[in-house]
């Protein structure tokens, strides 16, 4: 899942250095999505120093689910 328009509005008036808690705390106050929330929440526990960081991780995440092996499902005898 990609960034919606409002959480890269989110990040771009967000204040750096900011944690994971940071980053959450503000966007419940600011109002931002249930989506938005749960993609900032995947995120790892760190400081983020910019915007492009956590976009950065938020592109390499969407890369990973694309490219991730289907999961088996079980076929019919």
């Amino acid at each position: 899942m990609s960034p919606s328009p409002a959480l890269d509005r989110f990040l771009t008036t967000m204040e750096y250095p900011a944690t994971k808690d940071d980053l959450l705390r503000e966007a419940r106050r600011d109002g931002l999505g249930a989506d938005d929330r749960a993609l900032l929440a995947d995120l790892p526990e760190q400081s983020y120093s910019a915007a492009w960081h956590i976009r950065y991780r938020l592109a390499r995440r969407s890369l990973a689910d694309a490219f991730a092996p289907a999961s088996a499902s079980p076929v019919a005898a």
